[in-house]
């Protein structure tokens, strides 16, 4: 006979996948309490049970049997990782659910958690990624190897700071890196803690240890060309303009965009472009043509790649190109087709659509409803700990009424 509570975890997530209420499995030859306490474990089934259930989800009795569900995962995961699409990691995460709570495989579960995370990430649904990977983390500290703990740790970090959860990815980045270095772990894990920490550590305004870390990181990268070495030069670029060094920040950026194909990693090869467009328009004066050039090399790897996300990165940026460039009325179309489309984007990149509204705000005349969006931004960023970030509004509140009152 199946055993509780496994059965009774398996039957509610087959009826609510089903999208069937307790009492409409029950049908006429069950009461909803007696299914309740089937569903809950309090009761071990019997075989009429199992038999009218089956029945009523269209389904065969197999259906409850743990070993089959373990045979599904593994099937499933087998599949996601020779062929990763939507297709195959929506059947994965499906499988992961009927999984939950089987405790039969924690290795081949922790391999499932991390695709299905990384797929998440990839179409920025922050949510659902960080509840993977807390799961994730949880269950390398079960298994007891180093390397996972810090794959996960360093991945959760990332994914709380694209969050806006600065104090906690600050802490999780930094016991991944303490975890990796006690270890003396292999350097794509030890390069992994540290694309976390320094990216937290930007975040929270603490410039001169990112500059630190993203030094160690440059230098433990640079004997390779792949992903892992771009990705370094990015995030030491990314320090070096926050800390007002435009010039040595292309420099490395440079490096990264001449050496690294789009064969490589399409998706990294079109985050850098929209990297150097936006490093561009940072620039003093800002350097709209080039911006502008990149952005267009960025437009065709996304053809490509159908991710929303990064779509409505590279379309935010054009709205602030078009900003910077004084077409105004321009700028306001692309940031209402953005917000049209609910952003799916990490924190940074949604408060920049906030900042560029109240900029814009400010430019067509309404001034005091911009600067109240724009000082109630920097607060809340300061508040989270995002120190640079509220530094970067109120310097872009100061260019934005000083422009305005140029052209007035």
């Amino acid at each position: 006979m199946l055993e509780q509570p496994f059965f009774g975890r398996r039957l509610k997530q087959l009826r609510t996948e089903r999208g069937l209420s307790q009492a409409a499995l029950a049908g006429d030859g069950m009461s909803t309490g007696y299914l309740s306490r089937l569903e809950s474990g309090a009761r071990k089934p019997t075989h009429r049970a199992v038999d009218h259930l089956a029945a009523q989800l269209g389904a065969d009795v197999s259906v409850f049997d743990e070993e089959a569900v373990g045979d599904s995962l593994s099937q499933a995961l087998a599949i996601a990782a020779s062929l990763e699409s939507d297709e195959t990691l929506e059947a994965l995460e499906r499988a992961l659910t009927a999984d939950a709570g089987t405790d039969q495989d924690p290795p081949l579960r922790w391999q499932a958690l991390w695709l299905v995370a990384r797929w998440h990430r990839r179409h920025n649904r922050q949510e659902r990624e960080r509840d993977l990977l807390e799961e994730l983390v949880a269950l390398g500290e079960r298994l007891g190897q180093p390397a996972l703990r810090v794959r996960g740790l360093a991945q959760l970090a990332r994914c709380l700071r694209a969050r806006g959860e600065i104090g906690r990815a600050a802490e999780v980045a930094a016991a991944a890196h303490r975890l990796a270095r006690e270890h003396a772990l292999a350097v794509p894990d030890v390069a992994a803690s540290l694309l976390a920490l320094v990216s937290v550590e930007s975040e929270a305004g603490r410039l001169a240890d990112a500059r630190t870390h993203a030094d160690e990181l440059t230098a433990l990268t640079a004997d390779r060309r792949d992903a892992l070495w771009a990705e370094a030069l990015w995030t030491g670029a990314a320090v070096r303009v926050r800390q007002g060094d435009p010039e040595s920040a292309q420099t490395l950026l440079d490096q990264a965009l001449a050496g690294f194909p789009s064969t490589g990693n399409l998706d990294l090869w079109t985050r850098l472009r929209v990297a150097a467009a936006r490093l561009h328009t940072q620039k003093s004066p800002p350097e709209l043509d080039t911006a502008e050039r990149y952005l267009e090399q960025a437009e065709s790897g996304l053809a490509f790649l159908g991710i929303p996300a990064l779509e409505q990165d590279v379309t935010s940026l054009r709205a602030e190109l078009a900003f910077q460039g004084g077409r105004f009325a321009d700028a306001r179309a692309l940031l209402d087709r953005v917000r049209g489309a609910a952003p799916q984007m990490t924190y940074r990149n949604r408060v920049r659509l906030d900042i560029l509204d109240g900029r814009l705000l400010i430019v067509e005349g309404e001034e005091q409803a911009g600067l109240d969006r724009m000082r109630a931004l920097a607060e809340e960023a300061q508040a989270s700990a995002n120190i640079d970030l509220a530094a970067d509004i109120w310097r872009l509140l100061a260019e934005t009424l000083s422009g305005t009152r140029d052209r007035a």
